[in-house]
């Protein structure tokens, strides 16, 4: 069992509601990300998705595209962004770290190439945006034989058929998109998320944790009361985008801060 499961099985446990959050490896400058890794975990978070920088984000609002362009600038990679965990790995032997980007990066590395390293990172999933269960045989034999968890995420607008092939392909925990739209988004329907999780909790024993659109702690609260987990990410990249050319520490600072509320409104759900 890797980090992922056994953080999201002790939530779980304990009652309470995990916290994931995400931000854009390299943004707004590479020596960044660390001291923001480390300050997330400080102030709550229990898993990290770090963004991979693509060229074209497709799945992401304007905030998120713009945190990639800026990471891009600085000719961030998948293989700096793997480095990064290996770092973050130096001093956070259990917080689970899960890799979300494009296809793309991975299949140019190779997916024996890319397990391999991802494994000697410390990475413990993946999320790959634009790679559906049927297109993703070959790479689930690789991250299966490193122990690496394969993520997917299923939308507002996905059948029920369809929920049931990508449940019984993913591992790790099930990422429902909360809206129609792209990251950041602000048309959050709190009722059709729940009617949704419960679907979703009959055809999988796996945690599901809910994204796009959380932009505060009670926002948070709302989608995941009958799920395991809230995904924040547009909230904390736009922070470090405004923070652009202020001291790492600052940067840092100001998300963990951004952080503390959300963890505290989800605790009161235990």
């Amino acid at each position: 069992m890797n980090r992922i499961n056994q953080r999201l099985a002790a939530t779980r446990t304990a009652g309470k509601k995990a916290l994931v959050a995400y931000i854009v490896s390299g943004d707004p400058v590479p020596e960044a990300t660390l001291p923001t890794m480390h300050a997330m975990v400080a102030a709550g978070v229990d898993v990290i998705e770090l963004g991979v920088p693509f060229s074209d984000p497709m799945a992401e609002g304007p905030t998120i595209q713009l945190a990639h362009e800026r990471s891009l600038v600085h000719n961030t990679s998948l293989r700096s962004t793997m480095e990064l965990v290996k770092q973050f790995r130096k001093t956070d032997t259990e917080t689970p770290v899960v890799l979300m980007g494009y296809a793309n990066p991975v299949e140019r590395m190779g997916y024996k190439t890319f397990a391999d390293t991802a494994y000697e990172s410390g990475v413990d999933a993946l999320l790959t945006v634009d790679l559906p269960p049927e297109e993703a045989k070959g790479l689930n034999i690789e991250l299966k034989r490193v122990g690496i968890e394969n993520i997917f995420l299923i939308a507002p607008t996905t059948t029920r058929e369809r929920c049931e092939k990508v449940t019984a392909s993913a591992s790790g925990f099930i990422y429902y998109v909360s809206l129609k739209g792209v990251t950041g988004a602000g048309h959050l329907d709190t009722v059709e998320v729940k009617s949704k999780v419960e679907m979703l909790r009959g055809m999988t024993e796996l945690p599901i944790c809910v994204g796009f659109g959380i932009k505060d702690a009670e926002s948070a609260k709302a989608v995941t009361e009958n799920a395991d987990g809230a995904v924040v990410g547009s909230l904390l990249v736009a922070e470090m985008g405004r923070l652009a050319g202020e001291p790492v520490g600052d940067i840092a600072a100001a998300v963990a801060k951004l952080i503390k509320p959300l963890r505290e409104g989800l605790d009161e759900l235990a």
